[in-house]
Order: structure tokens, then sequence, then C-alpha cells
């Protein structure tokens, strides 16, 4: 019974401080490790992105999307890739209604018809990140 009451004694402060830590501004980053495929450039990765980010903000999930590309300038031994792209959602429940609707969606059309070309992105890692402005 110790044991019950404990644990519900713990339930019931970690309910309470639950607001406390919900805004911590903590958002939901993927990262993409990629590739150039064949004589593909940067200019034609930058409009296919802008109409990847368009087709986002019009999926589900996607309206507060953000997207970076990145180009390395120094690696380590780990520097593998020619760039990454990476999204940035508000949170993971964004994230979560935006790869629900990903299937069937012109994001999904505009990878499977540009960006499939372009870059191999087959690698990628999923973070939390909190933005301290």
């Amino acid at each position: 019974m110790k044991k019950f009451s404990r644990s519900l004694l713990v339930s019931l402060l970690l309910i309470a401080a639950a607001p406390t830590f919900a805004d911590t501004k903590m958002s939901a980053i993927q990262i993409y490790v990629c590739t150039f495929n064949d004589d593909a450039t940067a200019a034609d990765l930058f409009k296919a992105t802008k109409q990847w980010i368009e087709a986002a903000r019009d999926t589900e999930g996607g309206k507060n999307i953000d997207v970076a590309i990145r180009f390395p300038i120094a690696t380590g031994p780990d520097g593998r890739g020619d760039f990454r792209f990476v999204t940035v959602f508000p949170s993971f429940a964004e994230m979560g209604l935006f790869r629900d609707a990903y299937e069937g969606s012109k994001v999904e059309a505009i990878d499977q018809e540009q960006l499939n070309d372009i870059a191999d992105c087959g690698q990628s890692s999923v973070w939390e990140g909190i933005s301290t402005l």
C-alpha cells in the first residue's frame, strides 16, 4: 500500500508541475545527412526546397515548420555527406501531425519527383532543441 500511495503522490506532483515544464520552447528537429546525386547543384536544391517548404506549410502539422540547409565548412571524422537538410517543428505534436499527413501529400510528391533526384538523404536523426531567445 505504501508503494501505491507514493506512486500516487509522485504522479500528482508531476501533474502539478507539468505546466511549468510545458512552456520550455522545446522544439522537434530532424537532421538529414544528404549527398548530392550526379550533376545536381545547390541551385537545384534551393529551388526544390522552396517548393517543399510551401507544400509543407500547407500540410497538416506543417504550418509552423522551419527548414534550414547546412553546408559543412570544417568537419571531424564523422563529417559525411555534402549538406544537412534540417526541419524544425515547434513541438513533437506538430511533427507527428505532419508525419501522419505526409503520405499522399504534395510534400511527398516533391520529395519523389525532385528532391530524390537531387540528393540522397537516407540517414537522419531526431533531436529535441530549446530556443534560448
